[in-house]
């Protein structure tokens, strides 16, 4: 190109496109103009493309039976075993039909009722666990939103076409495998509230456009308001010179699971049971009774009723309603699960080189504290942080390599903490000499000088420490700040490389350093 030939300002647009782009959230797809190979390629089904293809392998391969599926969820999710068995079945039963489309094109044609999913039940009973395994049993994207994040028109809150488009995220921007993901949408009794003057508009508006999700229909990957979609098509327009391919996915085969607490449900159902129930046969409820049992006995009606629109309860012909979880329960959460929070506050620990050992009865405990708290497997996490928040803190500084909980930690774990400090504080001593050696060798390596610590100004600086409530290594950097610029000097004047920081160095370091500094300059006078 010569001096004076123009130049194409697309080219300094694209370089900065794409620098854009690499920092940005924008689905990862490959706009190259289409060859004519690429062409012909793009006329074919894409069930057409390698039979052993590696991201598709687990979804050809789907010969899971429903009690397989119900095994393996058992290893993480504890009770709920009637929902463990409807979607076993339901799971079972689309990807099977997913399969054979994939091993016949030809059945892609044929009208399928997809088994959307319904997930009633209390917070913390496992619903999100539970498909969130399903989903990495059989290797597919998983996505889960909350319902009330959405607004009609997307201007206010996000549009519903963006959970396909985080779907898409999600399989790394591989089209093919995300048309076979999960979508979860939490709290989706929250767009049903009946307002007072009938239904509520913007959650009507919500439920018919996640309807046409469910049913199917192609979504443009192309967000209008996401600027890095739209800057990903300039790109494209740009380098072929023709209006940019319109990317889609279908939305067919994608399987969408809803859940919500439902609890005012739950109150008119029960008020509809008790009423029919009204009699001489009728029964006296428990006044402990859980409230969501009568979950299980919700009709459509219901559903339509408390502010769901017929069209869209229809999609969701999986109903299910979870259990509430009991102190038992949580209890075996604590042992079994493979899940379990508890493992996850040991492996915790196990980072710092410390054992937690909990005995049988502290555990009991820890479950009957959660089970106050009624928001289910969550409360366990409640509990076990109010008890090992300070623990976490203090046990990595201090040298202990092992603790074992009781209930009389639950109770009262700050005397148990400071009981455990004071009955280890040789081991913490002996932890808290080992970061002085650490300070040492730092120092060394940054500055090629060494220091030795007297026994004196080692049991000096760990009291200064705990007094200021700090780390050994903090106050020895606080102490001997810029340290190195008064010994560097007296390196150079003395020849000496080793320095030693006794009691009175530790505790007026700038004066013992000047004291230094000035004897040396009259060692080299006399030298």
């Amino acid at each position: 190109m010569s001096k004076d030939e123009p130049k194409n300002p697309m080219d300094d647009l694209q370089k900065q496109l794409q620098n854009l782009l690499k920092n940005s959230n924008a689905i990862p797809l490959n706009f190259q103009s289409p060859s004519t190979d690429q062409k012909n390629s793009d006329s074919k089904d894409s069930s057409e493309e390698d039979p052993e293809d590696p991201i598709l392998k687990k979804i050809r391969h789907f010969h899971r039976k429903p009690k397989e599926v119900r095994d393996y969820l058992n290893r993480f999710v504890i009770k709920q075993q009637e929902a463990k068995k409807v979607l076993s079945v339901a799971i079972c039963d689309h990807y099977n039909h997913i399969r054979r489309c994939l091993e016949d094109p030809k059945l892609k044609e044929r009208e399928y009722n997809k088994p959307n999913i319904l997930l009633l039940g209390p917070t913390g009973v496992g619903k999100t666990f539970l498909m969130r395994n399903i989903a990495k049993l059989i290797g597919v994207p998983f996505v889960k939103a909350d319902a009330t994040k959405f607004s009609e028109t997307g201007y206010v809150g996000n549009d519903v076409d963006d959970l396909i488009r985080d779907l898409v995220k999600a399989a790394n921007g591989n089209i093919e495998l995300a048309q076979y993901g999960i979508i979860y949408i939490d709290e989706i009794d929250k767009i049903a509230t009946e307002g007072s003057g009938g239904r509520d508009v913007s959650g009507r508006g919500v439920q018919l456009n996640l309807l046409k999700l469910m049913e199917e229909t192609d979504v443009n990957l192309f967000s209008p308001t996401d600027m890095m979609a739209q800057m990903q098509a300039m790109m494209e327009m740009s380098r072929g010179g023709q209006k940019p391919t319109k990317k889609t996915i279908n939305t067919r085969h994608i399987l969408f699971i809803v859940s919500g607490a439902f609890d005012q449900l739950a109150e008119k159902v029960k008020r509809r049971v008790q009423n029919t129930s009204i009699g001489f046969n009728s029964e006296p409820q428990p006044e402990t009774e859980d409230l969501y049992q009568f979950l299980q006995k919700t009709e459509t009606r219901d559903f339509i009723n408390h502010g769901f629109e017929p069209e869209f309860i229809g999609r969701l012909p999986v109903r299910v309603a979870c259990e509430a979880l009991k102190a038992a329960d949580l209890e075996e959460i604590l042992v079994t699960s493979e899940g379990s929070i508890l493992k996850q506050y040991q492996a915790d620990f196990s980072g710092y080189e410390i054992t937690l050992d909990i005995d049988a009865k502290a555990i009991k405990k820890i479950a009957t504290l959660a089970a106050k708290e009624n928001t289910g497997a969550r409360g366990l996490m409640t509990i076990l942080e109010k008890t090992f928040r300070d623990f976490k803190f203090e046990l990595p500084s201090s040298g202990i390599e092992k603790f074992t909980v009781s209930p009389a930690t639950i109770d009262s774990p700050k005397e148990y903490l400071n009981e455990l400090l004071k009955r280890e504080f040789p081991k913490q001593k002996k932890a808290l000499l080992k970061d002085i050696d650490r300070f040492t060798k730092r120092f060394f390596q940054e500055h090629q000088i060494k220091l030795e610590f007297s026994s004196e100004a080692k049991d000096a600086l760990i009291e200064k420490a705990q007094q200021e409530d700090q780390t050994v290594l903090a106050m020895s950097e606080k102490l001997f700040k810029d340290f190195q610029h008064g010994l560097k000097i007296i390196q150079r004047n003395t020849d000496e490389s080793t320095f030693e920081i006794d009691l009175d160095t530790i505790q007026n370091p700038d004066q013992a350093l000047s004291q230094k500094v000035v004897a040396s300059f009259k060692k080299d006078a006399d030298s």
